[in-house]
């Protein structure tokens, strides 16, 4: 840290810049940013916020981005410098671009000289800037720039894994790398450098380089004492002199080289914010285009107006019977759509006038809810007007309750936004207004408050505060429909828009209103049973062990597993050797403390997430749970739900039946039905690949399973026994999930071996399944993107990326969202088939979930029988397929007897 009476000289900080970029975007390598056109933009990402964090948080004088570029001095010197460095992957390098016209477009000078490297340039624009009386900092994560550290010249490394920045003086430098910096090159010339490829002296690590410089000082000292150095490091000190003094040449930071210190081009400032939105907008990043300010808001016009009167209200529903589409807006006192009351309603025409109807503030003027529902009621129910707006399922359920129903859903510019980029982490409408507008949108914290713990609800802010912000929601999301359409109809996704996701809206918020009815009772005494239950499983894992700890500790646990039980450690993290449940799995068939440790984390896990959390998620208006369902959340398509989450409550464990036994009719004389697709992905891919032993083993009612084992073994059906028909199961499904050798032997339990022929005889005996994941892919890499039969899309740059992990996930990711992704459709289809028939039909039933392929209903008992018909004929009917869909019903006094 600066001295304090050096504190008024002015800074230089120097960006060592592909080091960044490589930086951010190996950060980010798991889950890479994508932007709408499906390039990897993680680096640009990285680079900028380290950018703008050096800017904000240290408030540089000067400031440059340094680069390499071309062969260099060190490569005539030593051929083999760097030869063992792989290229910089083609995803880092197709950003370079983008990341230098961010850089410029921030004000800051690029530089580069023609065959030097950037810790070149830096070390002498830090030595010019030091004579020129500057504090110098070096932002980089290399260490090799430890050498130029003196009074005024300081290291700097960016945050990295959750950890803060690090700057490093002198004293730094050498509780870090062991030495002052003006030995750093000694260490490095005799340990070596493999991430440069320099040679150093064979034999002699970091530690003993270490201790040679302490003991005698410099290259030359230590080459000097080399005759009195006694043992194998003294002999290849002198055998070595000569490549000794190679690499210190090769890890020197040339400090002249010939370029001046312009510090009048590097003085920060001279922003250009045009730029800089047209570049932000490409990485369609939200939390980045609010931190640079970008909103164009100069072309963004509108008006609003308050709805004072029932007699205004009946002017504005004239104008609304007149458009042929509107988009709405609801204000409320929460974000539970199921419990949360209505305050006001926003209505646009035309993007450019927004109306809001306020009903509940505590400060009028209030439209009274009864004139509401009169006025205003039935223009939102004539399925004649076009509704619109953004997550208009919420809005749905809010007017539901108020009494005033909503038909005629034409538009919803979330999920629009989903299915033109189902990639994006965002489609909430400040983002989409920001990025597709250039619109900075009136923040919900200005009205409510900042704090959580201090924020107020909307009927508690006057009417002329919220009405801004109310109009400007239906006026923003009708300026999104015009921008989405277009869209939408270019990439083909109209017909899946318009006939499956649009009208899923209003079929989902009638499930959220529904909710489902659980027995407390039984959670209750399943709580105390899985406790018991968990400290039984401790109990034996302590016994076997030894001695007691704390179960939940990964470091722990790390203990106990490779260091007293002495199992082989796999993966190595940040904290130790990982204790994960694919860790856990492997060590399980070795000792049966893994195995006791995964059957204890799933009791406690069932246990917090649903056993216990149920019972608070009871809605106290209605008895009910209701959850959310989400339609912009999974890349295939499928639904998700939250508060609870329904998907993942597992079917095979006995505990995670009897969370399903909770699960009820809400009302005497009712039942639950469920059905389920039998193995739909199976046959989506039989009809997708088209090949005729696996149709005709759908269309002849056959066991597939069975069928697939008979085929491969070459044996007769009623020869196949349990475990054979599961080997083939594992297979059939796994072949969906891309699964290899690697993990059917570990499904299996079998050698790799015998996992490798069994799914070569698979393919062998199932040809057209080898031949459609082939053709699959080839199409994937043309296009960068795969679509299912209804042409749902997906993006999958990763397809094209030099990490061979990376790009052979994306090829599993590819047959499996063409596969997943049309069984998402078809169940959708369905559950819009169902919701029309009960609704036509005046039926009594409900649909209450919807989990994965299933669907379940809640019925009277008397009516069972007729739902039961209904629903096998509308979901086998969804789509038309070379193979039946079947449907496998059941009924029952609970969800596990229903299923």
């Amino acid at each position: 840290i600066p001295p304090v009476d050096d504190m008024t000289r002015p800074t230089l900080y120097l960006i060592d810049g592909f080091a960044l970029a490589y930086r951010a975007y190996f950060a980010m390598i798991r889950q890479p940013l994508i932007n709408t056109r499906g390039q990897n933009v993680s680096g640009v990402y990285g680079v900028t916020h380290a950018l703008l964090d050096v800017l904000d948080k240290h408030e540089p004088d000067h400031l440059g981005f340094v680069l390499d570029k071309g062969r260099t001095f060190r490569h005539d010197l030593y051929p083999e410098y760097k030869a063992t460095r792989a290229k910089m992957p083609d995803e880092l390098r197709e950003q370079l671009d983008l990341m230098r016209g961010m850089v410029e477009a921030l004000g800051i000078p690029v530089l580069e000289r023609e065959g030097f490297e950037a810790d070149d340039l830096m070390g002498t624009l830090a030595r010019e800037g030091e004579s020129s009386g500057l504090d110098v900092y070096l932002v980089t994560g290399d260490k090799d720039f430890f050498q130029l550290v003196t009074d005024h010249t300081w290291v700097l490394t960016p945050p990295r894994g959750g950890a803060g920045e690090t700057l490093y003086d002198s004293d730094g430098v050498e509780a870090k790398f062991g030495v002052r910096p003006e030995y750093v090159t000694s260490v490095l010339a005799l340990a070596g450098d493999s991430s440069d490829n320099v040679p150093g002296v064979m034999g002699v690590g970091p530690k003993t380089a270490i201790k040679l410089v302490h003991e005698h000082g410099g290259i030359e000292e230590i080459l000097a004492a080399a005759a009195n150095i006694s043992g194998k490091t003294g002999e290849r000190l002198r055998d070595q002199a000569e490549m000794a003094r190679l690499s210190l040449k090769l890890v020197i930071i040339d400090r002249h080289v010939p370029v001046e210190l312009d510090l009048a081009a590097l003085e920060v400032g001279g922003r250009d914010p045009d730029r800089l939105r047209e570049l932000a907008l490409e990485l369609d990043s939200r939390s980045l285009m609010e931190r640079l300010g970008i909103a164009d808001d100069a072309g963004f016009e509108w008006e609003f107006e308050i709805i004072r009167s029932r007699d205004a209200l009946m002017v504005l529903v004239e104008r609304l019977k007149k458009a042929q589409s509107f988009t709405l807006d609801t204000e409320t006192t929460g974000s539970d759509s199921t419990r949360a009351t209505l305050v006001g309603i926003s209505v646009s025409t035309d993007g450019t006038m927004g109306h809001y109807v306020p009903v509940a503030h505590g400060v009028g003027p209030n439209v009274a809810l009864a004139d509401v529902q009169e006025v205003l009621g039935p223009v939102l129910a004539d399925p004649n007007v076009g509704k619109a707006g953004q997550n208009l399922k919420y809005d749905l359920n809010v007017l539901e309750r108020a009494g005033l129903p909503v038909r005629g859903v034409v538009d919803d510019t979330m999920v629009a936004s989903y299915l033109v980029d189902p990639g994006s982490r965002e489609h909430n409408l400040d983002f989409l207004a920001l990025k597709h507008l250039g619109h900075r949108m009136i923040p919900i914290s200005s009205l409510i408050g900042e704090k959580k713990s201090e924020q107020i609800t909307l009927d508690l802010v006057t009417v002329e505060e919220t009405a801004r912000y109310a109009a400007e929601d239906a006026v923003v999301a009708h300026q999104l429909r015009e921008i989405f359409r277009p869209r939408l109809e270019s990439l083909e996704l109209e017909r899946l828009y318009d006939e499956v996701e649009i009208p899923l809206v209003p079929v989902l918020g009638r499930m959220e209103r529904r909710g489902v009815a659980i027995d407390t009772g039984l959670l209750s005494h399943l709580s105390s049973e899985l406790a018991a239950a968990s400290r039984t499983l401790e109990e034996r894992i302590f016994a076997a062990c030894g001695r007691t700890f704390n179960t939940s500790s990964p470091k722990q646990l790390q203990e106990i597993l490779f260091g007293e039980l002495e199992l082989k450690p796999g993966r190595k993290t940040k904290t130790g050797f990982s204790t994960d449940a694919r860790e856990l799995e492997r060590l399980a068939n070795e000792h049966e403390v893994p195995r006791l440790i995964l059957e204890n984390r799933e009791l406690v896990k069932l246990r917090n997430t649903y056993v216990d959390a149920l019972p608070r998620l009871v809605n106290p208006g209605t008895g009910r749970i209701h959850t959310s369902f989400h339609q912009a959340v999974t890349a295939t398509g499928r639904l998700s739900s939250s508060n609870p989450n329904l998907q993942n409550i597992p079917v095979r464990t006995e505990a995670g039946r009897r969370i399903r036994k909770a699960f009820v009719p809400g009302e005497d004389g009712q039942v639950l039905l469920s059905a389920d697709y039998s193995q739909v992905e199976l046959r989506v891919l039989a009809h997708l690949c088209e090949d005729e032993r696996l149709r005709d083993a759908f269309s002849n009612d056959e066991d597939i399973h069975t069928r697939t084992a008979s085929l491969v073994f070459g044996v007769p059906l009623e020869d196949v026994d349990a475990d054979t028909r599961r080997r083939a199961k594992e297979v059939n499904f796994g072949i969906i999930y891309g699964m290899g050798a690697f993990g059917l032997s570990s499904r299996l339990g079998i050698s790799m071996e015998e996992a490798a022929e069994f799914i070569r005889s698979y393919f062998e005996t199932f040809p057209k399944i080898r031949e459609f994941i082939d053709r699959t892919l080839v199409e994937a890499r043309e296009r960068s993107f795969v679509a299912t039969l209804l042409r749902r899309r997906r993006n999958l740059p990763e397809l094209h990326d030099s990490n061979r992990q990376v790009r052979e996930y994306a090829e599993r990711q590819a047959v499996n969202t063409v596969i997943q992704g049309t069984a998402a459709d078809i169940i959708k289809m369905s559950m819009i088939r169902i919701d029309e028939r009960l609704e036509r039909e005046r039926h009594s039933a409900r649909m209450l979930l919807q989990v994965h392929d299933e669907l379940v209903f809640e019925v009277p008992e008397e009516d069972a029988d007729s739902l039961s018909a209904l629903v096998r004929e509308e979901m086998s009917g969804a789509i038309e397929l070379s193979v039946p869909l079947q449907v496998d019903v059941g009924v029952g006094h609970d969800w596990l007897e229903a299923h």
